[in-house]
């Protein structure tokens, strides 16, 4: 049964390629997909009782050194192979034919394993990688209030030419049915309108409406149409989560893809993807006093603001005022932000500023129109009478305002710390990409049409979810009602769990009865203990909140196995291609790609505990920049905080695969730093766990990043411009009693600069959110902050020599060569990573110029050419089968023949390596 279960799982995640005695299920006669590499796992869990004698391993006295470290070798005859543990033998060979042994039937073995077998696959094959990675696509949404004007809002993108429904048509011909009114109707989702580029919305009218011919055309507005404008911004009419209230809802079209790769566990790979409206409380908008708080606002809105500059340029611009249409929300939010930029008067003004004021103002800011009736801001606000006097929750046009308020870690007791958002945020709109295991290729962009302007890689990189299904682990759901999207899947018919606590008929009926937390659940969760408490029947069940209880106390690793919903076709990606397409003006013949635009990998960071022997990790500040030699080192060492589900601190090998790799880790290794190298891609890294050792985040942190990325401008997603403008602070290194400390290593950290430049498009007060500990983790335990750097550095250390003892050093491409050196012995051939010449070596042209890259290129060409011909040997031997005759016309396998060699006279030719230079070719492999 639990063999039948271990396939099942599996099966679930990866699917079931079908009956390979068919020639429909040939992966052979597929010449467009099989890489030309098979695998084979069996399971046997009774082998743990095998012994070291009997398989044929050496006595101690004849064994290698190498077999003794391992414990491959035996004193005593009885002793068992691994202690009697659980363990795998696996076979390979050149041809990319894998046979691999399980000694257990635990489901996660089973999952590591095709894993792993993919990894050998794409290293086998080249062009490609394997990546143990979570990403998804980040689209800005914004709160747009009541109102929205069309003209206006289409006049905002004149910079970016012209946009209108003629072009939609055009663009999506074969895709919509145009109607008399002038707007258009989705054929795949009948939801989704188009609607022309001067349509007006209005709630309080509950319409969409425009002239034509002289004549206005007004359309119900409806919360289960989702209106998409020439723009390619998209529309909807959404009810406030907590409130009697709707607002009209935009979507960007441009997405930023957040690819979080070499991410350990508990590094917050899945929560990338997860929303951030778990996180956010509602709670009524507070003022102190009405007609005071006018007078202040007014002040705010009045006020000269050509004085504020610490150095008053005389040929300045004059101040914009408050409420122009020409300063947007994010430029008020820095107005009101003290800045070292500002002058010490203007500073001190900020800062008297009472909160509540500074908010009022801002709101004040997004609400104002003053194209509407009356330009009298004061005339849309009031509060309500309560015992005769002025209450002191704010209405808008007589409705209730809403402040949110985001979690972003916990106070020491365990508290929530919260932080106001701007009145008009609302969180991104996602498109899950990646959860744990990726396919990815690194291709040159010139070969691309219609890709982003906005980025200038020279290569990107494409990746694609190898998963049907995700082995999610929910930290969150056990607080009753936070993970609503977990809490609806674990209680959904048919899906797969481990490690929750089964409960019985008796535990539902006390569950009901503890009303107040009862309450907590989302509704599906109530539903279900509902309808097992009310059964006539005794059924065993499980909740998010209950997970199974190992050793008297509940386990902190429980699973799920999540539907991939982005796996099959769905509204939620057909509207992030059809927004790009319309936004970018792409022809309907013309594919979209989403490349990678972001790499934020995540830290699992832990403070010291002394007792259990874990060292102090957590010395990253929320998030970090590191230069690609700094990064790399992070990777190669891949040193994690403990997670629920490792087993404590180490070096996990998130990029190496540590114990999970088929060959020898160098060529991962290789892969990805000249990926990184061709694309050029930046690495900011994000913390979970903890922030020094007095400030626990768990994946707050990994939630927000993706909301900070996606609304930054050009300018702030380059380092080397943040670091110009101070928003990022370079780690230096320092003695601390007599030791040298390379802090170095940690590379770059965010600033208070940082957070007034790039979080003012998220919170009303930025630079509250985190505070100069959380900034500067040294300044809550000295000592555990110099332990942690140690701690790195030696784990570095260890893990490079490793390296150099098995040789495999060798097999490294020579920037890794040199950081390989650079954190086993500090320095290679007498020079530290600072100096120019190893950093060159880091440098896209300089590689692209070597022999040892061009090799690279070669011997994927070779690769290419002997895979090609067995396919054409293949293929040329099941047409001469004269069982084959109807197969071969009904697969057309002749067309596949042909285009087979169409495909190896290309990989011949001289041009080949041509058109692959960008690629990360293929690794030599060290044997």
């Amino acid at each position: 049964g639990s063999l039948v279960s271990n396939l099942d799982f599996v099966e679930s995640i990866f699917g079931n390629g079908g009956d390979p005695n068919l020639a429909i299920n040939d992966a052979a006669l597929d010449i467009e997909h099989w890489t030309g590499h098979t695998g084979c796992i069996i399971l046997a869990p009774h082998l743990t009782k095998m012994k070291k004698k009997a398989i044929g391993l050496p006595h101690f006295d004849d064994a290698t050194a190498r077999q003794r470290k391992d414990g491959m070798c035996y004193k005593d005859d009885n002793e068992l192979y691994n202690d009697g543990g659980a363990f795998k033998l696996t076979c390979r060979n050149d041809k990319g034919q894998v046979i691999t042994l399980i000694a257990d039937n635990y489901y996660g073995y089973s999952k590591k394993e095709i894993k792993t077998q993919i990894g050998y696959a794409a290293n086998m094959y080249g062009l490609v990688e394997e990546e143990h990675a979570g990403g998804a696509i980040a689209f800005p949404r914004a709160n747009m209030s009541d109102k929205v004007f069309g003209t206006v809002f289409t006049n905002k993108f004149k910079d970016k030419g012209t946009f209108s429904f003629e072009e939609v048509k055009e663009l999506l011909a074969d895709r919509i049915e145009v109607q008399a009114e002038n707007y258009a109707i989705d054929k795949n989702y009948p939801n989704i309108y188009y609607i022309p580029e001067y349509a007006d919305f209005d709630i309080a009218k509950n319409s969409v409406s425009w002239e034509l011919n002289g004549k206005l055309v007004s359309l119900k507005l409806s919360p289960e149409i989702i209106y998409v404008h020439p723009t390619g911004h998209k529309f909807q009419l959404v009810k406030h989560p907590s409130q009697q209230m709707w607002r009209i809802v935009a979507t960007d079209p441009e997405g930023m893809f957040c690819h979080k790769p070499s991410t350990v566990s508990g590094g917050g790979k899945s929560e990338i993807s997860k929303s951030m409206q778990n996180a956010i409380k509602y709670g009524a908008f507070y003022i102190k006093d009405l007609d005071e708080d006018f007078k202040m606002v007014d002040m705010i809105i009045n006020k000269d603001y050509s004085d504020r500059w610490l150095n008053i340029r005389p040929d300045a611009d004059p101040s914009r005022p408050f409420l122009s249409p020409q300063r947007t929300l994010g430029s008020a939010v820095k107005l009101l932000t003290p800045s070292d930029q500002y002058s010490d008067a203007y500073n001190k003004f900020l800062q008297d500023l009472p909160n509540h004021v500074r908010s009022f103002a801002l709101l004040v800011k997004r609400l104002y129109r003053a194209d509407e009736t009356t330009s009298n801001w004061k005339e849309q606000f009031s509060v309500e009478m309560v015992n005769g006097r002025h209450g002191n929750a704010l209405l808008y046009k007589n409705s209730p305002v809403a402040a949110s308020y985001v979690r972003l870690g916990f106070t020491q007791d365990g508290n929530w710390l919260l932080h106001k958002l701007r009145s008009d945020f609302i969180p991104s709109a996602k498109i899950q990409m990646e959860d744990d295991i990726t396919a990815s290729i690194t291709l040159p962009s010139r070969i691309f049409n219609n890709l982003n302007q906005e980025y200038y890689n020279k290569s990107i990189k494409i990746t694609t979810n190898c998963e049907s299904h995700l082995f999610q682990r929910p930290d969150e759901a056990v607080i009753r009602g936070y993970d609503k999207g977990a809490e609806a899947d674990i209680v959904s018919p048919g899906t797969f769990l481990t490690n929750y606590e089964p409960l019985t008929k008796e535990a539902a009926i006390e569950l009901m009865e503890d009303a107040i937390n009862f309450d907590k659940y989302t509704q599906p969760v109530k539903d279900f203990i509902t309808k097992v408490a009310e059964s006539e029947k005794d059924h065993y069940f499980v909740t998010p909140s209950h997970t199974r209880i190992v050793d008297g106390t509940p386990t902190n690793n429980p699973r799920y196995l999540e539907k991939n919903k982005f796996k099959e076709a769905n509204i939620n990606s057909y509207l992030a291609e059809v927004g790009i397409r319309v936004h970018r003006k792409i022809q309907k013949e013309d594919p979209v790609h989403f490349p990678v635009n972001a790499v934020l990998p995540g830290r699992r960071n832990n403070p010291a505990d002394r007792a259990a022997g874990i060292r102090p990790l957590a010395v990253y500040n929320p998030i970090h920049y590191q230069d690609l030699p700094e990064l790399f080192m992070d990777f190669v060492c891949s040193l994690t905080g403990k997670s629920p589900s490792t087993t404590g601190a180490g070096s996990e090998g998130a990029l190496t695969k540590g114990p999970f790799n088929m060959l020898v880790p160098t060529t991962d290794l290789n892969n990805a730093l000249l990926s990184f190298i061709l694309t050029e891609y930046q690495g900011f890294s994000s913390a979970a766990g903890y922030v020094g050792g007095d400030y626990r985040f768990d994946h707050d942190i990994s939630i927000l990043v993706p909301e900070i990325w996606a609304r930054l401008v050009p300018e702030d997603r380059d380092a080397k411009k943040l670091i110009a403008n101070g928003s990022l602070e370079k780690l230096e290194d320092f003695e601390y009693k007599g030791q040298k400390i390379l802090a170095s290593r940690l590379g770059y950290r965010i600033t208070e600069t940082f957070a007034f430049r790039c979080m003012n498009r998220l919170f009303d007060e930025p630079l509250t959110v985190f505070s100069e500990e959380m900034l500067k983790p040294e300044l809550q335990n000295m000592e555990d902050y110099v332990d942690g750097i140690k701690n790195i550095v030696e784990a570095q250390k260890k893990v490079a020599l490793a390296y150099f003892e098995d040789n495999s050093v060798e097999s490294a491409i020579p920037p890794l060569k040199v950081l390989l050196h650079i954190m086993a012995y500090g320095e290679y051939e007498g020079k530290t990573i600072d100096h120019p010449e190893l950093r060159a070596m880091f440098e896209r042209e300089n590689v692209i110029k070597s022999d040892w890259y061009r090799e690279r290129l070669k011997l994927k060409q070779e690769k290419s050419v002997a895979t090609i011909k067995n396919q054409v040997e293949y293929l040329e031997n099941f047409i001469a089968g004269t069982e084959n005759v109807e197969l071969v016309a009904k697969m057309n396998i002749k067309e596949r023949l042909a285009k087979a060699k169409e495909r190896l006279a290309f990989c011949e030719s001289a041009s080949f390596i041509d058109e692959i230079e960008g690629t990360i070719g293929a690794d030599p492999l060290m044997r």
